[in-house]
């Protein structure tokens, strides 16, 4: 026991500090909806699809600078180049001209480009379906990318450059980024992962339990799109996957399109309540499923829909976020199942709406546009005058926002940056109503004796619960951690918050336990390997007969009885008295302990022995104490 504790507290001290702090203070946010978001990123513009190396976005020209720099151009416009294959920076060259065939040449495919090396003029390359190479002026050529009748870069060759002071350094642009080859294409390598070239269109749905954040991205290929999930641990890439949702709208756009007779750019439904949005910025919907159809026209100067938000709890309110032609973006809302459509677009300056979401009890409206992500709040259940937008994007990129998103539980903004992927920080319509969590999860569920609790949207001074005082582990003016005491008892916790903007009261459900397990930025859960201390994920997965630590919080009483807001000791730290169980896809673990974290508030460590025979992949933990389960968390095995 008390090697295995001396592993936690000192080889893992600093890792568990800095994953302490992460859940703590997570997400941070600013002191009022005007000032800078904390945005954090989420995963990164690595696509992982079965490629040589991570993956990117369209690229459609490559070459060479004088002084030996990569430089691409990517399907956005936008440039950039390399010095060291690794850092990118914004360029304002432009690619030079296609240089035409070199004599007598014939070319391997039909309408495939040709180019002749600079410093052997015997050696051709062409760019096609695949890339060539040709060692006798393009009489004979050799595949350099074709293995099984696919190819080793995921799409057809868009352009190929070559090094004019070596014939065999080559450089690739395809569908899916930016190829690198040092031996005249007998090998290659990606040069995608520090590139910001993630084509984040939509944000499907945010992370919820053991699945991650889900996005669409432009496939680069054609009109068609390509769905990723940022799986937590696993920290390489995005990761193809078939979301239903999405797969379900496309179908409702084809066929709306059809029976409509218009080009449906956005389509919703819920129930038998369906929206759609045209090209031409004509907005349909229908109550019955589809049966009848109210038609709205176009506002003068209308552009294209370009996304529908509907409230699930009242079919009859909608919005429309659209572009529009000469003027700035649009947002319309309707409050009588599209009957009328009214105008909240205010101060919007120029520039396409390319997504948009609401909060209808807060009032909170977000849009995403070319030019960023602006919000306010309004009247979203009665007629009223619009508001002034106001700007969000302080501290993203500066690209275009592609898409905005709250998550299930409205407390966290979520936005897809083209290019760069995905970013997220507390919504600031949270600072006007707070809102009580679980610190480790930030999951809405009963409070617990012991259990960490975050108040987000208030800077608490003082806290009481059930009249007995409260510790308050940090404060500020975003979010406050507090920790439930351990002697509370009863069936409600009535917590009373002297904050900035005056007293807040909560009332919560108490139970004897309401586990839950810890999850750091990235949505990875704090799964540790007892004997070396290495955080688990997919780099570092668990292996069969390993015990496996968990922090978690919530779990309820300790024997014996430790003062609330005090640290655990680091020797013989007090054991949960709650039954606790852990399973993996459903199947029992033993658990060897769970007691207090030593060294920490209102932390407990769970440790589980894995079987000696186990699958590898992926798969499903859970906890349960007192027979309340914890958030399902995703633990990566290997053999």
């Amino acid at each position: 026991m008390g090697r295995r504790y001396t592993i936690l507290t000192k080889r893992t001290a600093t890792a568990f500090t800095v994953l302490a702090c992460a859940a703590i203070a997570w997400p941070a946010a600013a002191q009022s909806s005007r000032s800078l978001l904390d945005w954090r990123r989420i995963g990164n513009s690595s696509q992982l699809l079965g490629l040589p190396s991570p993956a990117g976005g369209a690229a459609d020209r490559v070459w060479f600078s004088q002084d030996g720099r990569i430089l691409v151009r990517l399907a956005s416009g936008r440039v950039y180049a390399t010095a060291d294959m690794e850092q990118w920076q914004l360029d304002t060259a432009q690619p030079p001209a296609l240089t035409p065939p070199p004599a007598g040449a014939i070319a391997p495919e039909v309408s495939a480009h040709l180019l002749a090396a600079n410093s052997n003029r015997a050696v051709v390359y062409a760019a096609g379906r695949n890339a060539w190479r040709s060692e006798d002026g393009g009489l004979n050529w050799h595949n350099l990318t074709q293995y099984r009748t696919q190819s080793l870069l995921g799409s057809d060759v868009r352009d190929l450059a070559v090094d004019p002071s070596d014939d065999q350094r080559l450089v690739a642009a395809t569908a899916t980024g930016v190829w690198y080859s040092v031996d005249a294409g007998l090998s290659w390598q990606g040069l995608n992962e520090a590139l910001p070239n993630l084509p984040v269109r939509r944000i499907l749905s945010a992370a919820s339990g053991s699945r991650g954040v889900r996005i669409a991205v432009d496939s680069g290929s054609d009109s068609s799109h390509r769905d990723l999930e940022w799986m937590p641990g696993q920290n390489s890439g995005w990761l193809p996957v078939r979301d239903a949702a999405s797969t379900v709208e496309t179908e409702l756009k084809r066929s709306l399109s059809t029976s409509l007779n218009a080009t449906i750019t956005a389509a919703s439904a819920y129930g038998d309540a369906v929206y759609a949005g045209a090209a031409d910025g004509r907005l349909w919907s229908s109550l019955d499923a589809g049966r009848s159809w109210r038609l709205f026209p176009a506002l003068p100067g209308s552009g294209a829909i370009e996304r529908l938000w509907l409230d699930p709890a009242d079919r009859s309110f909608a919005l429309a976020a659209l572009s529009s032609a000469g003027s700035g973006p649009r947002v319309l809302r309707t409050l009588n199942g599209g009957g009328y459509w009214d105008d909240l677009s205010a101060n919007l300056i120029e520039g396409p709406a390319y997504g948009v979401t609401a909060e209808r009890s807060t009032g909170a409206l977000y849009l995403s546009t070319s030019r960023g992500i602006f919000y306010t709040m309004a009247d979203l259940r009665a007629p009223a005058m619009p508001t002034a937008w106001q700007p969000l994007s302080a501290g993203l990129p500066d690209a275009a926002v592609r898409d905005v998103r709250l998550d299930d539980d409205g407390n966290l903004l979520i936005a897809a940056v083209d290019g760069y992927g995905v970013y997220a920080a507390l919504a600031p319509h949270r600072l006007r109503q707070p809102r009580v969590v679980h610190t480790f999860d930030y999951g809405q569920r009963a409070a617990a004796p012991g259990a960490l609790l975050s108040v987000l949207g208030a800077s608490v001074g003082t806290a009481s619960a059930n009249r007995t005082s409260v510790p308050v582990l940090s404060s500020n003016e975003a979010e406050s951690q507090i920790q439930v005491p351990y002697e509370v008892s009863g069936d409600t916790l009535q917590l009373v918050l002297n904050a900035a903007q005056g007293p807040v009261v909560f009332g919560l459900p108490l139970q004897s336990t309401a586990p839950a397990v810890l999850i750091d930025r990235d949505g990875t859960p704090v799964l540790i390997d007892a004997d070396s201390g290495v955080q688990l994920d997919a780099m570092h997965p668990a292996r069969p007969g390993m015990r496996v630590q968990i922090l978690m919080s919530g779990l309820g009483r300790v024997q014996p009885d430790w003062p609330t807001g005090m640290a655990a000791p680091l020797e013989d730290a007090p054991r949960v008295v709650a039954r606790i169980r852990a399973s993996m896809d459903g199947i029992p673990l033993e658990v060897v302990r769970a007691t207090l974290a030593p060294g920490y508030i209102g932390y407990y460590l769970v440790e589980v022995q894995l079987p000696e025979f186990v699958d590898a992949g992926s798969s499903e933990l859970a906890i349960e104490a007192g027979g309340k389960a914890s958030n399902r968390v995703r633990l990566y095995v290997a053999q």
